[in-house]
């Protein structure tokens, strides 16, 4: 691969007379036509030349390598880690003027509902228009809310419609924004480094969902929730700073007007390794994700309390940044329908595993492996769908993959429960993850071409 990557230096400035460039246009006068982004070349393989323990730690060449790439995980990582501090601040206001913990869970609904509804048309939008442009509205909207948050905290309004409201605008720039900033990522880095990318950007995601949620609680009963929010609005300037440094990135190919939602269902439909892919993570998400069991495990297995509740919940999430944190092997990978069906039963065995044995330590570390796995599908499954879809349909299937992760857990929740009515918690855990791993063996029966699935020459 070239090392070919965006400009950096800074514009220069305006003369005279000149007009001032808007806030959503490109630094430069003369708006640039759409760069495809790094390419692949002879020679482009990464030269394996270190010792194997620096191998095994998250390749760091797409930061190294691409400026314009290492600007855009930062912020996203720094925003993320706000992003945690404010959900945690939302929910302890809400219980604090309610003291109703249904009220405290009518947040997640507030934040589902434009999740699921401005998803798909998010991605169509980012099939269209200007990304970089549409990821500065996404980040200046976000920023927004968190200032609005963060005011009527300071004024002590005491209004749970407000937060309830802010919660929901807040979800629709999130859905509206996030296809397009990640559909740009094949244009940031070449394609033999988007495992690597991917892994990268696994790592900032689940920094802000183990280092936010830690902060933010510190933060909140040192400052109270102000703090967080004014915290998570700075954040901010840097996703907007990355976002406006970014060239023009128009979707390639894509023909003029809007695009259709249901082109993009209808291209995911026609495509079985994609396909095949987003069904292997609504397996583990609806069969292997006991977390509305958490509760009642840390009772019923462990003799817990509410601190056990948050060792379960925060485990995966720990496995999750470790196995981001060594995955300098994924690069190496070129059969990735195999590994995702690997890593996909890895978590339903890891899950079963749990329900079985009730040692609160060893619970602990099969959630980790649980969510190490998780990490190593979500690589391979987001590098597939980046490589072998059209950069013209990428919005749209990144806004049907937010549909999947934010419907998905919760469908977990209702087969959970469900099951653990019927029988008992232990049951459920232990026959949601054989049945993650049944639903594997039979999407790899059905799907045999799945997994000779060849990362050097995709097919979608």
């Amino acid at each position: 691969m070239s090392n070919n990557q965006h400009s950096t230096s800074s514009p220069s400035p305006a003369p005279p007379g000149s007009p001032v460039p808007s806030p959503l246009s490109p630094p430069s006068s003369a708006e640039p036509e759409p760069d495809p982004g790094p390419r692949d070349g002879p020679g482009t393989e990464a030269v394996v030349d270190s010792p194997w323990y620096r191998r095994a730690f998250a390749d760091l060449s797409p930061l190294r390598d691409h400026a314009d790439y290492r600007r855009v995980w930062a912020g996203q990582a720094v925003s993320s880690i706000g992003q945690q501090m404010t959900a945690v601040a939302v929910s302890v206001q809400v219980y604090d003027l309610t003291g109703s913990a249904f009220a405290t869970g009518l947040v997640g609904i507030f934040s589902l509902v434009p999740l699921v509804a401005f998803g798909l048309y998010g991605g169509a939008i980012a099939d269209t228009v200007d990304r970089r442009r549409l990821g500065l509205i996404g980040s200046a909207g976000l920023a927004a809310v968190s200032a609005v948050l963060a005011a009527q905290a300071l004024a002590g309004l005491g209004l749970v419609a407000v937060l309830y409201a802010a919660v929901a605008v807040q979800a629709g720039f999130f859905a509206l924004s996030s296809p397009a900033r990640s559909a740009m990522i094949p244009r940031l880095v070449p394609s033999h480094q988007l495992p690597a990318a991917n892994a990268l950007n696994t790592v900032s995601m689940n920094l802000g969902l183990t280092v936010g949620p830690m902060l933010g609680g510190v933060l909140i009963g040192a400052y109270g929730a102000q703090a967080a929010y004014l915290i998570d609005t700075v954040a901010f300037t840097g996703t907007l700073y990355a976002m406006w440094r970014l060239p023009a990135m128009r979707p390639l190919g894509a023909r003029k007007g809007r695009a259709s939602v249901l082109d993009g269902l209808r291209f995911l439909r026609e495509q079985p390794n994609l396909r095949t892919s987003f069904l292997a993570d609504l397996a583990a998400m609806v069969f292997g994700m006991p977390r509305a069991l958490f509760p009642a495990i840390a009772v019923t297995f462990y003799g817990g309390d509410a601190g056990t509740v948050g060792l379960l919940v925060s485990a995966p999430a720990v496995g999750a940044l470790v196995g981001a944190l060594f995955s300098g092997w994924v690069g190496r990978v070129h059969r990735q329908g195999v590994a995702v069906l690997a890593a996909v039963a890895a978590w339903g065995l890891a899950i079963a595993a749990f329900g079985a044995l009730h040692n609160l330590w060893l619970g602990l570390l099969l959630l980790a492996v649980a969510g190490c796995a998780d990490t190593v599908s979500m690589i391979f499954r987001n590098t597939m769908m980046q490589v072998a879809a059209p950069d013209e349909m990428r919005g749209r299937l990144q806004g049907i993959f937010i549909v999947v992760v934010a419907g998905g857990p919760r469908l977990g929740d209702f087969e959970s429960g469900t099951v653990a009515a019927l029988t008992n918690p232990a049951t459920s855990v232990i026959t949601g993850g054989l049945a993650c791993v049944a639903a594997v063996l039979l999407l790899a029966a059905r799907r045999p071409a799945f997994l000779t699935y060849d990362a050097r020459h995709p097919t979608p």
